[in-house]
């Protein structure tokens, strides 16, 4: 992340799990991921690592992957930024 949109998280900056990493790879999502805003990265990361149980992080890594290859989509609402 740039240290402009770093300072602007409200949240403390959260680190890329590598079962995230090995997925957004797997799939040639990562270049998707990497063009959204900090604060998308960042609230996509904490997100998932927040859920309760491993199939709760592992549905929201699937909307994630989703959104990403849909484009156009951030947490289930139009982003027009990322549309394809």
């Amino acid at each position: 992340m740039t240290q402009k949109g770093l300072s602007m998280l409200k949240r403390p900056i959260a680190e890329m799990p590598d079962f995230v990493r090995a997925e957004l790879e797997a799939v040639g999502l990562m270049p998707a991921f990497e063009q959204r805003p900090p604060y998308q990265r960042n609230d996509y990361l904490h997100w998932i690592a927040r859920g309760s149980l491993p199939e709760t992080g592992r549905k929201r890594l699937n909307q994630m992957i989703d959104e990403l290859e849909q484009g156009g989509i951030y947490m289930g609402m139009q982003h027009r930024p990322s549309k394809k």
